[in-house]
């Protein structure tokens, strides 16, 4: 992806998107998962200090009515504190003057109208249901009558998952129904809702998180054992442990440093000797006691197993 203005703080002049859709479907359900898949995948990162906000911006229907009274609104304002961009724009698409950062214009627009009283009754409901499946699976949100978006096919439910630990642009993440999109590009008239996630600001994001320590290290004493040692630290990853292993033997001393430095509660210890009785040494890092064991009972030593 590209993008033409000047870019702040988590955001680059080129990037790169996950995003996610689903299509076929104007259920509230499925509206609902999505947010609820979009929160899982953050919040299993590790990604802590983030809140969701959302907003229904109604339907081809009701969303002229709110148009109306926002412009009403707008009318009674004095547009010379407005920026520049908020002065174009309440012309020609006025709710994006409600997504404005600039304080002035923030501060202007304070008392307009909020979407929400302006519903039909089909687009409250549908936005109710979303509402009560994200209560009742104990997601907490907040309501933000100010998240809009820019482009008309938007409409319904719209939402972002927000952080303050990068700047100016806080939106980690976001994304809301787009019923018109695919018709309007010459498609069949079918319902889609999805989100975004910039790969750049993750990683941004996933950097202050506090990753996860591996389950292990394995320190390699004889040179002769760095394969063996490959192929059980292999094993152990396909049996859904995490870990790293040594490239090269070095001495005891500087692996338990490296040991020490990734955080492991267990240290494998793999030398001539254990190679060719077929054993391995565990280490518990807390208490530093360490013992033999054999090989094949090495998941069973590390004191879980998983799927």
């Amino acid at each position: 992806m590209f993008r033409y203005e000047r870019p702040q703080k988590g955001r680059l002049r080129q990037f790169h998107q996950l995003d996610v859709e689903v299509l076929g479907t104007d259920a509230p359900q499925a509206d609902a998962e999505v947010v609820l898949m979009l929160w899982t995948f953050l919040t299993k990162l590790g990604l802590k200090n983030l809140s969701l906000e959302l907003n229904s911006l109604g339907c081809p229907e009701c969303r002229p009515v709110f148009h109306q009274r926002l412009r009403d609104f707008l009318g009674t304002i004095d547009h010379s504190q407005l920026c520049e961009d908020c002065n174009r724009r309440a012309g020609t698409n006025p709710l994006r003057v409600l997504d404005c950062k600039v304080p002035a214009c923030k501060a202007l627009v304070e008392n307009a109208p909020s979407i929400a009283d302006s519903l039909c009754p089909g687009c409250a409901e549908h936005f109710a249901q979303v509402r009560d499946i994200l209560d009742s699976a104990s997601l907490p949100y907040r309501l933000n009558d100010r998240l809009v978006r820019g482009l008309d096919y938007y409409q319904r439910t719209t939402f972002e998952v927000v952080s303050g630990e990068i700047g100016a642009q806080t939106a980690v993440a976001g994304g809301g129904r787009y019923d018109g999109l695919i018709k309007q590009l010459g498609g069949p008239d079918l319902p889609g809702i999805g989100f975004a996630c910039g790969m750049e600001r993750l990683a941004l994001l996933y950097g202050e998180a506090q990753v996860p320590a591996p389950d292990f290290y394995l320190a390699v004493l004889d040179s002769r054992a760095l394969n063996t040692a490959l192929l059980l630290a292999q094993r152990l990853r396909e049996r859904g442990f995490a870990g790293e292993v040594s490239f090269e033997a070095r001495s005891i001393k500087a692996q338990m440093r490296q040991a020490n430095k990734l955080r492991v509660k267990t240290c494998l210890i793999l030398g001539q000797d254990e190679m060719e009785k077929g054993q391995i040494v565990v280490k518990d890092m807390a208490t530093g006691v360490q013992k033999n064991i054999g090989q094949d009972d090495l998941e069973q030593a590390l004191g879980f197993r998983k799927p």
